[in-house]
């Protein structure tokens, strides 16, 4: 099972710029590569990779995608953005809800949370809209396009996104996670991700698979 120690990251506010946060992780040396193909049907990996950090307010995520195709096509919260040329990231912040949060290349969100794929239920637009996010493809739709292609996403999670768990602080504690990056509609779908998962066809939802999340005292 894969593990990350998450370090604490220190800025001059207590809600520092995305550009910032963003330039931040371009100087850390830890990236983790989403780069197990798990399914044979699939084989196509796209170059992707993440950094992760955390500050006294939120939880921070930069994505780093090369392609060879790209597409944006939703633009409302909680479309199918999976669709699209999509990273996400499901954590459990212990038990046995996790939550799945899913954004396209110019930050359209997914968000669901439950124990499982059958229970799953969207979280409120409201909740959604206080994940903060910028992409370096902009926020406009873009239909697919062939093509090396790259882009990058920086997140901003505040602690209250998790609204089924009171979360003050990460310090100290070890959540349970995998990242992910697919293209369910895409001219070469795709399915990879950062721990490996074991089931015989394409499925996210499979939390007994999780990888460890450890924040730094």
């Amino acid at each position: 099972m894969k593990s990350i120690l998450v370090k604490k990251l220190q800025f001059g506010t207590l809600v520092p710029d995305l550009e910032e946060v963003s330039e931040r992780f371009n100087k850390l040396s830890s990236r983790y590569r989403i780069d197990k193909i798990n399914w044979k049907s699939f084989p196509y990996k796209p170059d992707v990779s993440f950094a992760i950090g955390y500050t006294g307010h939120e939880l921070l995520l930069k994505f780093y995608v090369t392609e060879n195709y790209f597409k944006a096509e939703m633009t409302e919260t909680n479309q199918e953005v999976y669709e699209d040329s999509c990273v996400e990231f499901f954590v459990s912040p212990g038990d046995d809800i996790y939550y799945n949060i899913e954004l396209n290349g110019i930050g359209t969100c997914l968000m669901g949370s439950g124990t499982g794929r059958s229970d799953r239920k969207r979280a409120d637009p409201e909740i959604i809209r206080s994940i903060r996010r910028h992409s370096s493809a902009g926020n406009k739709a873009v239909s697919e396009k062939k093509g090396l292609f790259s882009w990058t996403i920086t997140i901003a999670i505040p602690f209250n996104v998790f609204f089924h768990h009171e979360i003050s602080s990460l310090q100290g504690k070890t959540f349970r996670a995998n990242f992910y990056k697919c293209g369910d509609k895409l001219r070469v779908p795709h399915y990879v991700t950062w721990g490996p998962v074991g089931t015989l066809k394409p499925d996210f939802h499979q939390p007994s698979f999780f990888g460890t999340l450890h924040f730094e005292s």
